[in-house]
């Protein structure tokens, strides 16, 4: 495992960054995007660098990351949420959260023990409209510290796995934001221009990305995401694997030409690489960039990644420094095809 990377994705996944509570990543990146050129925020709250001049491409991943929206508090104390982007209730209850309130608290999902529930509970999981947290607070003292429209998030828990891999609660996409940082340290002195994107909202319909591009001049994107890596009951030839590299997208909204030169750069460059094959939507930003004003070129990179959406996601050191890679070359490719 590259020591390096390993700190790069523990330090970004250990800042919260929701569309209700994003001061922590925006001063991270802020910071990681500074040495590069003058960083903007958009309205958004978007964050971008462009460094250079001429041919212009985009590197782009998004910062955001599942959570939850406090809905209310019990008159026992117990707080009552709702999902902000594509959640499994079934992982939920026992889970550890922390409330962003007026300091952040520290909580535990509520959950039945086996021996109180119901045969037929164990066979199907509870609504979340059931489950409530936990914070070991009286019900005056909550209402204190908790309001209606507090932000919610799993508890941050970076791992080092055994080998290269590493597990935490937000490596999507924030494994994608390491990946173009990683990239970006390859190309600051590349002869074009190059923004480095990282848009917010994507967890709730890519709504960063519809405005990020809108009057920037763009001649070619690629967004970098996470896609599903196989686990057992996965059907293989749906998912890609962990520790052979990232995962060129494939579709009828993807940039054909870019898409084929990705795989070309792979070959040439000795960069492992899987494809992904989608018959429409990719479900990415790529989806929303490629239709911003009239239209982006738009290629799509995912990292392979397990357990997606759950407090305990993972991926391989090796596939987001490999993408990386991938990333760099592509850059350098259209740099010296339109220099000047």
């Amino acid at each position: 495992m590259s020591t390096n990377t390993a700190a790069l994705l523990q330090e970004l996944t250990e800042v919260t960054g929701t569309p209700f509570s994003d001061e922590e990543v925006l001063n991270l990146l802020t910071a990681k995007l500074a040495s590069f050129g003058d960083v903007q925020v958009d309205a958004m709250h978007n964050i971008s660098c462009t460094f250079g001049s001429g041919y212009h491409v985009v590197l782009e991943a998004h910062w955001d990351e599942i959570c939850f929206v406090v809905t209310g508090i019990s008159d026992d104390g117990y707080v009552h949420f709702a999902k902000c982007g594509g959640i499994d209730p079934r992982i939920l209850p026992g889970a550890r959260v922390v409330v962003h309130g007026k300091r952040d608290l520290p909580g535990v999902i509520s959950t039945l023990p086996p021996h109180l529930q119901k045969a037929e509970d164990g066979k199907k999981a509870a609504p979340i409209d059931e489950l409530s947290i936990d914070l070991g607070l009286t019900a005056q003292a909550a209402k204190d510290l908790v309001g209606a429209g507090d932000c919610v998030t799993f508890a941050k828990h970076f791992t080092p796995l055994d080998g290269s891999r590493v597990s935490a609660n937000c490596l999507d996409d924030r494994s994608g934001v390491a990946a173009v940082l990683l990239a970006a340290e390859q190309l600051k002195d590349v002869p074009c221009r190059v923004t480095l994107l990282f848009t917010a909202q994507e967890e709730v319909g890519t709504r960063g990305a519809k405005t990020a591009l809108f009057d920037r001049g763009v001649d070619a994107s690629v967004s970098v995401d996470v896609s599903f890596a196989y686990t057992p009951g996965c059907k293989a030839r749906d998912c890609g694997v962990m520790g052979k590299g990232p995962m060129i997208g494939i579709s009828p909204i993807l940039d054909r030409q870019f898409s084929k030169e990705l795989l070309d750069l792979a070959k040439e460059n000795q960069i492992p690489y899987q494809t992904e094959v989608m018959a429409g939507r990719t479900g990415t930003n790529a989806d929303a960039i490629s239709i911003c004003g009239s239209g982006v070129r738009c290629a799509l990179v995912s990292i392979p990644e397990k357990y997606m959406h759950t407090p305990a996601e993972v991926v391989d050191t090796a596939d987001v420094e490999q993408t990386a890679a991938l990333l760099a070359a592509f850059v350098r490719m259209k740099a010296g095809e339109h220099r000047a």
